[in-house]
């Protein structure tokens, strides 16, 4: 955003942000969506019903599809046990090749994630071990922090849907089968003996 590159961003919890600061900012994505509203009710007369918030997601959701996304943290982890997840993952990376069938999904790619910056073209590795499959969907695991704690374990889930009649469902429906294929192919519960997530987003 310093470079100019691009002027609004996000995150996965829903933090934005425009290219005026380095941080999200609460007050600038409300006034954003202000105006979105003030613009889309500009010609009600009074006693119409506006447009809400939703009309308009449903609306993009209509026209480009909807992206389900989810994440699950489980924290406190134990350090040793969440390294063998990952280096199991690592090793069913190893050995994966595209067109891999995994229960209903077919394997694009799977890798262990590395990014390059644009700007300084400084690069950090191990960014996230990523399972990528043919209709879009994919599954992220990645460790965060490893203090006297213990880790916590990142799993990400994302999933596009263009069936309109599937855009309001919950997320955690829509997105269970993958859910259930990351937590089987991670072999998480036997690793970590987690039954839940301490947060899900």
């Amino acid at each position: 955003m310093d470079a100019g590159k691009l002027s609004i961003c996000g995150e996965e919890s829903f933090g934005t942000g425009s290219d005026h600061i380095r941080e999200k900012d609460g007050i600038w994505a409300v006034l954003a969506w202000l105006n979105i509203l003030a613009h889309r009710n500009k010609d009600k007369k009074v006693g119409e019903r506006l447009v809400s918030v939703e009309d308009v997601a449903r609306e993009h959701w209509a026209t480009y599809g909807r992206n389900f996304f989810s994440r699950y943290d489980y924290e406190e982890c134990e350090s040793e046990s969440t390294n063998k997840m990952m280096e199991h993952l690592r090793d069913l990376i190893s050995k994966s090749s595209p067109g891999e069938k995994y229960g209903d999904y077919t394997l694009q790619f799977a890798d262990d994630f590395s990014y390059t910056d644009p700007v300084d073209g400084s690069s950090v590795s191990k960014q996230g071990l990523r399972f990528v499959f043919s209709d879009g969907s994919r599954i992220i695991f990645r460790l965060s922090g490893t203090g006297s704690a213990g880790a916590t374990i990142r799993l990400y889930i994302e999933q596009f849907e263009s069936d309109a009649s599937k855009h309001g469902l919950d997320a955690q429906i829509a997105l269970k089968p993958l859910i259930d294929l990351a937590l089987s192919i991670s072999k998480l519960k036997d690793f970590t003996g987690r039954n839940q997530p301490t947060v899900i987003t």
